[in-house]
């Protein structure tokens, strides 16, 4: 899975020019789902974004956690996270996941978040116009991939 996130101080989506989802401070989650990932996977990356120490305490360190600020998130699936742009001018979305899979993931994903924190999203598969107030502006690329692998240790 990767998700882009953003800091907000509000995320709106619309569908058909109708507001279907929205979220005060907290984050935009912009998630994309491949073949591999599984709800394990979900259940994962959902922990990691929920403490994540991002958001500012009172001397404006970022100490805090979306669970610290009882913020709110905003899910919008995007499969073009994804994209291949390695060859020639169109990206390939071969990397995502098929949409039967992805929406079940995505779903599953927003399900569990909304055990910790009030959770709205956009229409799977839908044409959606996103629009945010970005906080910082503060944002975060994560790939469960990625986050996979051990950190390596300097001595």
């Amino acid at each position: 899975m990767r998700a882009l996130l953003q800091r907000v101080e509000e995320a709106h989506v619309e569908v058909g020019g109708q507001e279907v989802g929205s979220c005060g401070r907290g984050f935009l989650v912009l998630l994309g789902v491949s073949p591999d990932d599984t709800a394990e996977v979900a259940d994962a990356l959902w922990e990691k974004i929920y403490h994540l120490r991002v958001f500012g305490d009172e001397a404006g360190k970022t100490n805090l956690s979306l669970a610290d600020i009882s913020g709110e998130v905003l899910v919008v699936s995007q499969f073009t996270l994804f994209a291949d742009c390695r060859k020639g001018r169109r990206p390939s979305f071969n990397g995502a996941a098929e949409p039967g899979l992805a929406d079940e993931l995505y779903r599953h994903f927003c399900d569990v978040a909304a055990r910790d924190v009030h959770v709205e999203h956009g229409t799977f598969g839908a044409e959606m116009r996103v629009s945010l107030v970005n906080d910082g502006p503060f944002t975060i690329w994560l790939d469960t991939d990625e986050l996979a692998r051990p950190r390596h240790t300097h001595r």
